[in-house]
This record gives structure tokens, C-alpha cells and sequence, in this order.
């Protein structure tokens, strides 16, 4: 039985909120919001679990059936954002590259609701995020004008 893999925990920020969970990566200046089923297959990645077991226990918690394909789908995603501390390697049944389009169609129609999603965005850094001032507002440097130029203490 493959076991889960560990959740990356270093350099990110984790919050719970309305059974979904949010990232920051502290690294990689992103922001990601996992639903109430990746957040599940989430809370079961601590290089302990099997595949299997996280299963069983997303078909409890979700009350319907859970296909190992759905927790694959899901690794898959958090790999590609650099959520796991190592790699996964999945089964040779799991299609690499499986879209949610795909695992529906995989899964059926009651997956439709179930299916793992996390939503990244990149975040701007704190100087990218800075707002600058307007021209004709007083200023003590360049850098604060959005004009980049403070001549006289004021942006030019």
C-alpha cells in the first residue's frame, strides 16, 4: 500500500476557514485555497496514511464514494505547487495530467461536487504591493513617486 505523502509545512502560512484551507508560500509569494476535499486529502498528508485508508475516510466524511483516482488528482495538484515535501509517484492506473473535466468524467457524476480544487494566485511582494504617490504630491524620495522622479520634495 503506496502511503501518503508529508504536506510541505515550512515556509507557509496555513489557515482553516468555512472547511477550506488557504496557503500562503512564503517562498514563492502565491496564495492557494484548497475546497473541503482537497483541504481533506490535505490533513491526511503526513507520510503515515495509505493511499487507501484517506480514501475510506474522504468516502465517510464526504458521504459518497471516493475513488483512489480523486486523491491521486488531488497529490497531483499539491506536487504541482510545491505543497508536498517530496515527489509522488502514482500507480500506473492514474493518467498522468488528468484534468477536472476528465476526472469527472472518471468519477461520474456525483464527483462533481467532490472533486479536489485548489486555486492559486501570485501575490505581490511588499514593494510590488507599495503604493506610490501621484504627481504633485509632496514627497522625500523617488522611489515614492509613481513618476519615480521627486524633484523640489514633490512628485514630478
Amino acid at each position: 500500500m503506496q502511503k501518503m505523502p508529508h504536506a510541505r509545512r515550512s515556509g507557509l502560512i496555513v489557515k482553516e476557514a468555512d472547511g477550506e484551507v488557504l496557503i500562503y508560500d512564503l517562498e514563492r509569494n502565491k496564495a492557494h485555497c484548497l475546497n473541503n476535499t482537497a483541504a481533506k486529502v490535505w490533513q491526511h498528508c503526513d507520510g503515515e496514511t495509505t493511499v487507501a485508508a484517506a480514501c475510506s475516510s474522504l468516502s465517510r466524511e464526504l458521504n459518497a464514494s471516493c475513488d483512489e483516482k480523486l486523491v491521486w488528482y488531488a497529490l497531483e495538484q499539491f506536487a504541482k505547487d510545491n505543497l508536498l515535501e517530496e515527489t509522488v509517484a502514482p500507480p500506473a492506473f492514474i493518467v498522468g495530467g488528468m484534468n477536472r473535466r476528465q476526472m469527472v468524467r472518471t468519477l461520474g457524476l456525483t464527483a462533481i461536487i467532490a472533486v479536489p480544487l485548489v486555486t492559486t494566485i501570485l501575490a505581490p511582494t511588499p514593494a510590488q504591493a507599495a503604493t506610490c504617490f501621484p504627481t504633485t504630491t509632496a514627497c522625500t524620495s523617488s522611489v515614492q513617486c509613481c513618476s519615480g522622479l521627486c524633484a523640489a520634495n514633490v512628485c514630478t
